[in-house]
């Protein structure tokens, strides 16, 4: 077998792996930002090019975390640099995540709440924002967020914690509990 078609071989295997996971976070991290497919094409690229230094290829679910996380903190440097000369950013729904999860099923009424719940995520400090959308919309484990975050396992629950409460404080409606929002998103999100 050539070797790139066996590079090409090993990454998929890895990444079938941590597929669903990825795509959530992904999904929910670029809301309102940017194209969730152009999101995972840059970081997946990057991730293939890069692959073989890996040390682990188990650690591919790392990298590809943390690769979105900065792709996203650039792109939100970028975004407050445009709207400081003016030019307004969207902080709704794209078309694209709109048809997906209409696709999906979800109803007016859950775009709705999806979206207020996306918009009071992206208001959070960044490291609350990634411990709620690492666990509570990709659903992976606190082990595992603490190692994507470089941090202790108390520390991720302390951030999910805090999260949790300063989500609670940005969704004043009583009509908007953030235990249903969180799974209204996480059963459409993907």
């Amino acid at each position: 077998m050539p070797p790139e078609q066996d590079k090409q071989n090993r990454f998929l295997a890895a990444y079938a792996k941590v597929h669903e996971g990825f795509m959530r976070y992904c999904s929910a991290l670029s809301f309102a930002r940017m194209d969730t497919e152009d999101l995972v094409q840059d970081v997946l690229l990057s991730a293939y090019n890069k692959f073989d230094a890996l040390d682990e290829p188990e650690k591919l679910q790392h990298y590809l975390v943390r690769a979105a996380r900065n792709r996203s903190v650039s792109l939100k440097r970028k975004r407050a640099r445009t709207q400081v000369r003016g030019i307004e950013g969207n902080s709704e729904l794209s078309d694209t995540h709109r048809a997906k999860l209409a696709a999906k099923g979800a109803s007016p009424e859950q775009l709705a709440d999806v979206e207020i719940l996306y918009k009071a995520i992206h208001r959070l400090p960044d490291a609350q924002r990634d411990a709620i959308l690492l666990y509570e919309i990709s659903g992976y484990p606190q082990v595992e967020i603490a190692e994507l975050l470089d941090c202790s396992v108390p520390a991720v629950k302390m951030l999910l914690q805090r999260g949790r409460k300063r989500l609670r404080r940005l969704l004043t409606d009583p009509g908007h509990r953030l235990s249903d929002l969180l799974t209204t998103a996480k059963s459409i999100t993907l």
